[in-house]
């Protein structure tokens, strides 16, 4: 019989560290980060509490680690998505991408939701520089068109901030569709991408001046 591979000293820091996000992620969805103990996450984990410290300084680091955690794999899917950026393709596929993250990772999306509005300072600060990164790379993106080359870079931040804030609230709309209804996630899908269009042709419309 093959040995099994002895678990290095760092892979089980990263294992215990991982099990201390998933803990405070289902456990939060309760209290609220705010209302999270060091004690009853380490409880959860079966650590000491003094052990928790050894990953993360606070609870709100461990809240803006989640942030972190929640964000990036979307972030990446969504930037590899816009390398060829075909307006109607990038609307459409942006919108399930988005939908399919929701479904698969929804303790993390009402994490988001919950902490955006009504968390702690440093993790709701954070999840306002993610979706200001979404800003900026959508902009970045969207400039490279043919015709956007006049705009200014005011502009398409106003364009990336109504795209991003569409995003939101469709993912907001889907996290609170009643269970077993798929219907009104198709519905909410949709709506999302009819919202997008008419903003495309309507930024496709738009007089672009440096003199505003």
């Amino acid at each position: 019989m093959q040995e099994q591979r002895a678990v290095t000293r760092s892979e089980r820091k990263e294992a215990t560290r991982q099990a201390i996000l998933d803990a405070a992620l289902v456990l939060s969805a309760d209290t609220g980060l705010g209302g999270l103990s060091l004690r009853s996450v380490a409880k959860a984990v079966g650590i000491v509490p003094t052990a928790f410290y050894r990953h993360f300084a606070s609870i709100e680091e461990l809240g803006i680690a989640l942030v972190d955690e929640a964000f990036a794999s979307l972030r990446k899917m969504l930037r590899d998505l816009r390398r060829d950026m075909d307006v109607q393709r990038v609307i459409d596929d942006s919108v399930a991408i988005l939908a399919r993250n929701v479904r698969e990772r929804r303790g993390h999306f009402m994490f988001i939701a919950r902490e955006r509005v009504g968390g702690l300072p440093a993790v709701r600060e954070a999840i306002r520089q993610e979706l200001a990164l979404f800003e900026r790379e959508l902009a970045t993106d969207v400039a490279r068109l043919p015709e956007m080359q006049p705009w200014t870079t005011e502009d398409l931040r106003v364009l990336a901030n109504l795209i991003v804030g569409a995003m939101v609230e469709t993912a907001e709309a889907i996290m609170t569709a009643p269970p077993g209804r798929p219907d009104i996630e198709r519905e909410v899908v949709r709506t999302a991408e009819r919202q997008l269009r008419m903003v495309v042709i309507g930024a496709a419309n738009w007089q672009s001046s440096r003199d505003d």
